[in-house]
């Protein structure tokens, strides 16, 4: 039924397609696949929210080497909670067997998703404007990407899946697999409620966190993302430090605490943060958008094709 469609003035229609990359990997190497399923509706309905779009429903494709009932239903169990959490219709799927492809324990997920948003109310980098203030939105851990430098350094240190981590209370498969955080049901009610106001918003995913922002400022306008106004959590560091690897070096692959940004006006930068707050979302300021002159050194100017705005982390993380 599409008859809500008909409040709209010049309805537009988002659309968004992914999986949840190697992260699959981990689920399958302790065999716990209940927190896939929120992984892939974060990767696919939350990229829609980017644009200012209300998702409308979600399908679902899982191909396997052999179906396995119960290992099936807990995937959809996820992907199912994920939409109930994002208000999302899953309308259906499809699950294909791949024996001689895929190995018998071997499956993969994906997902699409489409939602709608008014033609006047798209959000994105024309609304943007110097003096606008970033707001940090804090991640939940790694979320569904930079897996494969996660495996990497998990299997160079000797490391099995199953083994306690100390360091954080749990075996490192089931701390690795910590479910991504849902940000569309918050942010569509920080845009119901400040209007305007919110500019542009930026899911960080691969690429990092200054690529995926450069991807939402006009090409004209620089961000300094202040490291010391957040601490990365604590799965950032032990990997970093067993990867024997500097956290700096790992910004282009990892969110490092970071899953949205919301670009805002200045004027409501503080209300904002507080409404996120409220809604369970740890919110910060980030950074100011400035125009004019780019300081000496180096800046990330876009991810995936899209070439915006210039930015470039500074400082030390806290």
């Amino acid at each position: 039924d599409a008859s809500a469609l008909t409040g709209y003035t010049r309805p537009l229609l988002a659309s968004s397609t992914d999986g949840v990359g190697t992260k699959v990997a981990i689920a399958q190497a302790i065999d716990k696949h209940d927190t896939i399923g929120q992984d892939l509706v974060g990767m696919v309905v939350d990229d829609i929210v980017v644009v200012g779009a209300k998702p409308l429903f979600m399908t679902d494709y899982i191909a396997c080497g052999k179906v396995f009932p119960e290992r099936i239903a807990d995937i959809v169990r996820g992907i199912a909670h994920g939409c109930a959490e994002t208000g999302t219709a899953l309308v259906g799927g499809e699950t294909a067997e791949h024996p001689g492809l895929l190995g018998i324990g071997d499956y993969d997920v994906a997902g699409a998703a489409t939602g709608v948003v008014e033609a006047d109310r798209v959000l994105g980098y024309e609304r943007v404007h110097s003096g606008d203030v970033v707001l940090a939105l804090g991640s939940s851990g790694l979320h569904s990407n930079g897996f494969s430098l996660v495996r990497h350094i998990v299997a160079r240190a000797g490391i099995q899946y199953g083994d306690n981590a100390a360091d954080f209370g749990t075996t490192w498969g089931e701390a690795l697999l910590e479910p991504t955080r849902l940000y569309t049901t918050p942010l569509l009610g920080l845009i119901d409620a400040f209007g305007d106001r919110i500019h542009a918003l930026s899911h960080v995913t691969g690429g990092g966190i200054a690529a995926n922002l450069a991807r939402v400022l006009p090409r004209s306008t620089w961000v300094e993302l202040d490291r010391s106004t957040w601490s990365p959590a604590p799965v950032f560091r032990v990997l970093a430090e067993l990867g024997q690897l500097d956290l700096v070096e790992t910004e282009g692959t990892w969110n490092l605490g970071i899953g949205f940004l919301a670009i805002v006006s200045a004027d409501k930068a503080d209300a904002a943060a507080s409404a996120l707050i409220d809604a369970g979302i740890p919110t910060w300021q980030g950074g100011v958008v400035r125009d004019g002159a780019l300081p000496d050194g180096h800046f990330e100017h876009g991810a995936k094709g899209v070439e915006g705005g210039s930015v470039r982390l500074v400082g030390a993380y806290a």
